[in-house]
C-alpha cells in the first residue's frame, strides 16, 4: 500500500430503484454484500463496501432505491438517503441510462444538487444501448443541470469501464489513510448479509406476489461446530395469506428460498451451513416503531 498521494473516503450511491447500485457494489467488492433484485426497494440498509487498491481506499455507502415514502418503513429508508448525502465525501448519481427521464430521476438529481456536494454521475446499463451515441443527449441534459465532476457510462452487470469508474471517483477523494483495514469487504455484520441472501431469495422465488411485504431477521447465527455453522432466519409477513405464499404448496417454495440462499452464504463463508427458516406474522410491521427496530431498519 503506497501512502504517497493516498486517498480515501466515503462515497455514496445514490439513484432511483433499479438503478444497478447493489449489482454494482457486489461487483467491487467481489462478494454478495447486497440484495439485488429486479424489484424497486430492495435494499433497506445503508450498506458499505469497501475496496481498496494500492492508491487508495473507497468506502462506497450504497443507499435504499430513492422513492416517495409512504409507510413509516419507506420513511426511514429516505432517511437512510438524506443521512448518506450528508456524511460522505463524494455523490455517486447512478442513473438507467437505458430509460427515459421520468420524474424520479429528477427528484433525485434535485438531491443532489440541494447538498452542493463534488459528484460523479453514472450512466449505467450501457449494455442495453445500441448505439453509443444515444448517450450524448442524457449528458447534455445532466451537464446543463450540474457541474458533475465526472460523467461515466458503465456495465455494472458486464463489468464494463468500471475500472474506469474507480479512477474517477479516486481522483476527488481527500488525500487520507485507509479508513478500514485491506482486507475488509464490508462493515456488515454476517447476520445482516445472511438475512439479506434470505431476502433475495424470496424475491425472485416469489415473483410479484408478494411485493415489498417481507424482512429477514437472522435470530441464530452459531459458529460453536467447528465443522458448520448453524443459521436460523425469521421472515416477518404481514398476514397469514402471505405466509402461505412465501411457504408455497407442501412447503416447497420455503424450502427453494432456504436451499438457493443457503448455496449463496455456504459461497461468502467458505464453510457448510444448517439454516432454517421460519415465517412469522407481524400485522403492519411496515409501520410499528418496534417491529422495524427488531429487523434493523433503523432511524
Amino acid at each position: 500500500m503506497n501512502s504517497e498521494n493516498y486517498r480515501s473516503g466515503y462515497v455514496a450511491l445514490i439513484g432511483r430503484p433499479n438503478a444497478g447500485k447493489s449489482t454494482l457494489l457486489n461487483f467491487l467488492v467481489g462478494e454478495k454484500i447486497a440484495a439485488v433484485s429486479n424489484k424497486p426497494q430492495t435494499t433497506r440498509h445503508k450498506i458499505k463496501g469497501i475496496v481498496t487498491q494500492d492508491n487508495g481506499q473507497i468506502v462506497f455507502v450504497d443507499t435504499p432505491g430513492v422513492h416517495k415514502p409512504g409507510y413509516l418503513l419507506n420513511r426511514r429508508m429516505m432517511s437512510a438517503v438524506h443521512d448518506a448525502i450528508l456524511s460522505v465525501d463524494l455523490i455517486v448519481l447512478m442513473r438507467d441510462a437505458s430509460v427515459s427521464t421520468g420524474n424520479g430521476d429528477r427528484f433525485v438529481l434535485d438531491l443532489v444538487k440541494q447538498s452542493e456536494k463534488p459528484a460523479v454521475l453514472v450512466l449505467n446499463k450501457i449494455d442495453k444501448i445500441r448505439e453509443k451515441k444515444e448517450l450524448l443527449p442524457l449528458i447534455e441534459f445532466y451537464s446543463k443541470e450540474y457541474d458533475f465532476d465526472e460523467i461515466v457510462p458503465i456495465s455494472a452487470l458486464k463489468g464494463e469501464a468500471i475500472d474506469n469508474l474507480l479512477r474517477q471517483i479516486a481522483k476527488h477523494l481527500p488525500e487520507a489513510e485507509a479508513i478500514f483495514g485491506e482486507d475488509a469487504l464490508t462493515d456488515q455484520s454476517m447476520r445482516t448479509l445472511v438475512a439479506e441472501m434470505v431476502r433475495e431469495k424470496i424475491l425472485q422465488t416469489t415473483g410479484d406476489e408478494i411485493p415489498y411485504v417481507t424482512a429477514v431477521v437472522t435470530e441464530k447465527y452459531d459458529e460453536s461446530d467447528e465443522n458448520a455453522i448453524r443459521i436460523h432466519c425469521a421472515i416477518f409477513v404481514e398476514r397469514s395469506s402471505q405466509k402461505g405464499i412465501i411457504i408455497g404448496k407442501g412447503g416447497i417454495k420455503l424450502k427453494t428460498i432456504g436451499t438457493e440462499a443457503r448455496v449463496d452464504i455456504e459461497k461468502l463463508l467458505n464453510k457448510k451451513v444448517f439454516l432454517q427458516l421460519f415465517v412469522k406474522v407481524a400485522p403492519d410491521w411496515r409501520n410499528r416503531e418496534r417491529d422495524l427496530d427488531e429487523i434493523g431498519i433503523v432511524e
